[in-house]
This record gives structure tokens, sequence and C-alpha cells, in this order.
């Protein structure tokens, strides 16, 4: 039994949540939630929400018990990348861009 969550356009980029994302992947939702909380980073943050929301799925929509659920898959993929002009010297034109994620989160019992 699965259940699955996504955070959809997140403002953080993949690079950086897929550092976060590989730590919690294979393990259980008890572990995955207590090295979410120890790390202070913001993709952390965004991937707890999206972790509670497969949780959620699990627990209300297929009646699981959450004591028996590990993160099957956990993967972050590019979202639109919002792209900004910035001026730079000699007439020159630099370019910041703003990336987002999509973090996608399955949750299944053993």
């Amino acid at each position: 039994m699965e259940a699955k969550a996504i955070g959809k356009a997140l403002r953080v980029s993949p690079i950086k949540t897929r550092l976060v994302v590989d730590l919690i992947r294979g393990k259980n939702v008890s572990d995955a939630l207590t090295i979410l909380n120890n790390i202070n980073k913001k993709p952390a943050r965004l991937t707890k929400k999206v972790l509670d929301s497969a949780i959620a799925n699990a627990v209300n929509n297929n009646n699981a018990d959450q004591n028996t659920l590990y993160v099957k898959e956990a993967r972050v993929d590019n979202g639109p990348v919002m792209k900004r002009v910035m001026f730079d010297s000699r007439g020159h034109i630099g370019h910041n861009d703003r990336r987002t994620s999509h973090i996608v989160i399955v949750v299944a019992t053993k």
C-alpha cells in the first residue's frame, strides 16, 4: 500500500534540495522526520512538509499504521525557472535565474 505527496514549484534550488532528500530515502518515517527536524536548512523544512502530507495521505486514505511506513521513493525534479535580468558592466546583461523544485515523496508499508 502506497501514498504519495508532491510539492510543486517550491522556491528552492533542486541541487540543494537533492542533498537533503538523499538523506531520507529508504528510511523509516520516524527516522526521516528526526533527520529533517535536525537539519537547519530551507529544503529540509519544505521536504518535511511534503513528507508530513504523504504520511497523512497514507493514514487517512489507506488506513495505514504510521509505525510501519517507510520512504519508498523520494525525488526532486526541476520546476519552472524564473529568469531575471541583471545588468552588468560595459552594457552586458547577466542572468539571475531563480530555480524552483518539485519534491515527490512516496511512502509505503513494510
